[in-house]
């Protein structure tokens, strides 16, 4: 079943390949997607620390944004704590107990005579505030909610993303077909 696969697309003869490397080659292919790896995690983390942002890309998984924003839509985040939040301004934001966080427009701004600053969203196709969606007993956001703000996006570019954690086997399939195609391959 996994020979026919592989036929399919097209690393049957690469897989015959790895069969006839020498060890030397093996370690050489192996150290290579150390590399591309490393290098992903690095660019990452570079991002990071540039934005400020735990995470510097998300993207959008439901249409309470439409029309701004479409269930694929890739974000790029900045989370500047110098720059204040403003009403009108779309911000990801995680709520306590999620691992998901939130992209949703500032509907209201809330500031206390200390200087803090607390904050009320909305999605734009959404009926009603987000205080439903909030930990129970929250009734505002708080600048440490936020994990970014929405300083640009790709149309569509995440609906890879979407599929394949709507089909976890697809993702995994994918994962191999990637490494041993870098493993594989010479150049």
């Amino acid at each position: 079943m996994i020979r026919q696969l592989l036929d399919v697309v097209g690393l049957g003869k690469s897989v015959d390949e790895l069969g006839r490397m020498d060890k030397r080659q093996l370690l050489f292919q192996t150290l290579n997607f150390g590399m591309i790896v490393s290098s992903a995690l690095m660019i990452w983390k570079g991002l990071m620390v540039v934005t400020h942002s735990e995470s510097p890309i998300v993207v959008v998984l439901s249409g309470s944004m439409e029309p701004a924003f479409y269930r694929g839509d890739l974000l790029f985040l900045t989370n500047y704590q110098s720059e204040p939040i403003r009403v009108g301004e779309i911000v990801v934001f995680r709520i306590k107990g999620r691992d998901i966080p939130i992209v949703h427009r500032v509907l209201k701004l809330h500031e206390k005579e200390d200087g803090t600053i607390k904050f009320l969203t909305k999605g734009d196709n959404n009926m009603v505030d987000d205080r439903g969606l909030y930990a129970p007993g929250q009734m505002w956001l708080e600048r440490s909610d936020v994990v970014g703000r929405a300083r640009g996006f790709v149309p569509h570019v995440g609906m890879v993303t979407i599929v394949m954690n709507d089909y976890p086997k697809l993702k995994y399939v994918l994962l191999s077909v990637l490494g041993l195609f870098v493993l594989l391959h010479r150049e």
